[in-house]
């Protein structure tokens, strides 16, 4: 069956027409007996982004379960109207399924025949792109009382009126004149909507509010870090973390510490936690040169959600200098360690070391690495900090390859907890760096500040060095064991930035991958049971839920974020192509995703005009203005265009899209501020004798792969 929904709203200047197809009927032979259990099994939503405010990610599901998982087939599915990276977490509730796209929209759903319901745009101003680390994303809504909440890419936080998805209240939660931006999903505390924000590395501040979820009204707010001193201090945390800031003026920059994805509540301590953020800039040598731990960077801060107030931290990594964040998920349980029962939180965030605190106090209780790290020896379970190796800050010149590197151990797909098994899963990941400081650095408002002068270190044109350094790259699935600090089991992939985790008591596992599948694990071996090419890189986590008697599985798949935009072919799964979908299964399943035809790039190149200084200097302004979408070594990882296939039409509107923002429309600013028409130049030149250079190795392949016939 067939039902084609119309979107009536105007996207990007033309009207979409978007397509749902569902599954056909429940298969004939099923038993009367089955039939009768399906009928009076009670529906099972998923109603929290964690599924609960533990944010465990566990479904007591298990009509799926690991003997009958061969079985699942695509029940429906839903073409989204943008290509660009999807990272939302769906909510099911009354039969509805709620999700975010690409540029803060939203979607309704039947969640049981796919059906669009209601579609909303809050109509964020494509060129506030700029002003974004890390693709055009949104991880997904709250919902209290009929109403949903979520905010947008350029700061606000909205209400909408669930059933029909219109506009209840608006607030714009961040200083406009600022590089803030919202791509994490909000929480909801009582009557309260806790939200926080990113843009750490463009040069903001950094703190999480709460509004009222009636009225919009702001209730509290908690800066992350400390302000201007002469200013005066917002609270006696805000006094204390400032003692801890070693010289230099951050306050100009911002400071980080942004609060940007994860959070977790415990009603019976009443107490929120949040994950801070990295510094501003990446840098301590210029943010704060007389040292110090710079708090409440890249911490695990628990605040009273009553009022905001300071409770306790942790801080992962003191005098944050990496991009080591702490706002990877984090995961309330109780257990057993050394025969007491204990309240933990868990984290596994970028430094590298899997944490077990306990949650009332923030007591250290095990770090262990659940990564390749090079930066730190261990963690010193006295004083709870960690014991780093010689030369990791980079003061005295390159840090060497180190690990983790920015994209971190772990980075914001979250992990799951199994009470069945005991163990999480991590979707971990290995991509080195090189660090060094920026000597030259000055500070630029609105563009990216890291304090390190080769970030990225781009590709290596010697091959064999390249190679070397690609086979440090991994992505792998970590069943960690909380309790004895140590991984069970692992389960490798071709590469890194692979999707979120959910597990069931089925014991199953499910997760997308950088390679285009859906799988399904055992959640007690690791051995894969079932999965399903999806013809598109997933990041996004997977929910479950039951309807009718019927369980469904539902994942949102669509390549981006990070690593899918700066990546490029340090991807060794190679570049990935965005399919925006929505992809949902059952066991009686039948449908199929239409066929597709990905065509290799085509490099038709204009004649080089540049000389080797003038490519060089194209190179270094790439690498200050467009890798961050556009690649490394201008090699495109399948979310935005890649530059080495223009056109020669392209090229000759060059420095109109480059300066002038012809193609603002699509994220794609004008630079005309920053560059002048040499520098323009200077970049296109080197992106011409990056298309050059691709187009001999296709052909040396298209060759090889000839005489191999």
């Amino acid at each position: 069956m067939h039902n084609r929904v119309l979107l009536g709203a105007l996207l990007a200047g033309s009207l979409l027409l978007v397509a749902c197809e569902r599954g056909g009927p429940a298969q004939e032979h099923a038993s009367p007996e089955t039939a009768a259990v399906a009928a009076t099994a009670p529906d099972v939503e998923w109603r929290r982004h964690g599924e609960d405010a533990a944010e465990r990610r566990f479904s007591s599901l298990a009509d799926i379960d690991a003997d009958n998982v061969a079985g699942l087939g695509l029940d429906w599915y839903f073409d989204y109207p943008t290509s660009r990276g999807l990272e939302a977490t769906p909510l099911v509730i009354d039969g509805v399924i709620y999700t975010t796209g690409s540029w803060s929209m939203v979607f309704a759903h039947d969640a049981k025949t796919g059906e669009l319901l209601w579609f909303h745009d809050p109509e964020v101003p494509r060129d506030w792109a700029v002003h974004l680390c890390c693709d055009v994303v949104n991880r997904g809504v709250a919902y209290r009382e009929g109403r949903l909440y979520f905010g947008t890419l350029d700061g606000r936080l909205l209400a909408l009126d669930a059933a029909d998805g219109k506009k209840v209240w608006e607030v714009q939660t961040t200083d406009r004149d600022r590089p803030y931006s919202i791509t994490g999903a909000p929480r909801i505390v009582d009557d309260k909507v806790i939200i926080g924000n990113g843009g750490s590395e463009l040069g903001v501040r950094g703190y999480v509010s709460a509004y009222a979820a009636g009225s919009g009204e702001l209730v509290w707010r908690f800066h992350t870090v400390p302000g201007d001193p002469a200013e005066g201090f917002e609270s006696p945390a805000m006094e204390r973390a400032a003692d801890t800031w070693g010289g230099g003026e951050w306050w100009k920059i911002g400071g980080g510490g942004t609060v940007w994805d994860s959070m977790a509540y415990d009603p019976e301590l009443n107490l929120l936690y949040v994950g801070v953020g990295n510094g501003a800039p990446w840098n301590r040598q210029i943010r704060s040169p007389d040292g110090g731990d710079n708090l409440y960077l890249s911490s695990i801060v628990a605040l009273n959600p009553d009022d905001g107030s300071y409770v306790w931290h942790y801080q992962t990594t003191p005098g944050e200098t990496w991009d080591y964040t702490a706002t990877q998920h984090m995961i309330l349980t109780d257990l057993d360690i050394d025969g007491e029962r204990r309240r933990v939180i868990m984290q596994a965030p970028k430094n590298g070391f899997f944490y077990v605190l306990d949650r009332a106090t923030g007591e250290l209780l095990s770090a262990e690495p659940y990564a390749a790290v090079t930066w730190a020896s261990h963690i010193d379970m006295d004083t709870g900090r960690p014991v780093e190796n010689p030369d990791a800050r980079y003061t005295q010149g390159l840090s060497g390859l180190q690990l983790p590197g920015p994209i971190g151990g772990h980075n914001w797909h979250p992990m799951s907890y199994s009470p069945q098994t005991g163990l999480v899963y991590i979707p971990k990941q290995d991509v080195p760096w090189v660090y060094a400081s920026d000597e030259a650095f000055v500070y630029r408002e609105g563009y990216w500040n890291t304090g390190t002068d080769n970030m990225p270190a781009s590709k290596p044109d010697d091959p064999n060095v390249f190679a070397a350094v690609l086979g440090t790259i991994k992505g792998t699935i970590v069943a960690w064991d909380p309790v004895a600090a140590e991984p069970r089991w692992q389960v490798e992939h071709a590469g890194p930035w692979n999707g979120g985790m959910l597990s069931t008591a089925g014991n199953l596992l499910f997760q997308g991958n950088a390679e285009g599948r859906f799988a399904a694990y055992r959640a007690d071996t690791g051995r894969q049971l079932w999965s399903f090419d999806a013809q598109t890189g997933i990041v996004a986590p997977p929910v479950t839920y039951r309807l009718d008697g019927k369980q469904y599985v539902a994942v949102v798949a669509g390549w981006g974020g990070a690593l899918a935009l700066v990546g490029g072919d340090a991807l060794t799964a190679g570049p990935i192509p965005n399919r925006s979908r929505l992809l949902v299964f059952s066991l009686d399943g039948e449908q199929q995703l239409p066929p597709v035809d990905d065509k290799p790039l085509v490099f038709d190149p204009p004649p080089l005009a540049g000389d080797e200084a003038q490519v060089a200097r194209g190179k270094q302004l790439y690498l200050t203005y467009c890798v961050y979408c556009h690649g490394d070594a201008a090699v495109s990882g399948g979310a935005t265009p890649d530059l080495r296939a223009l056109t020669p039409r392209r090229h000759e509107q060059w420095n109109a899209i480059v300066l002038g923002g012809l193609h603002w429309q699509n994220g794609m600013v004008g630079f005309g501020d920053e560059l002048d028409k040499r520098q323009s130049d200077a970049i296109q030149q080197y992106v011409i004798e990056r298309a050059h250079r691709a187009k001999l190795e296709s052909a040396a392949n298209a060759g090889a792969a000839g005489a191999g016939r």
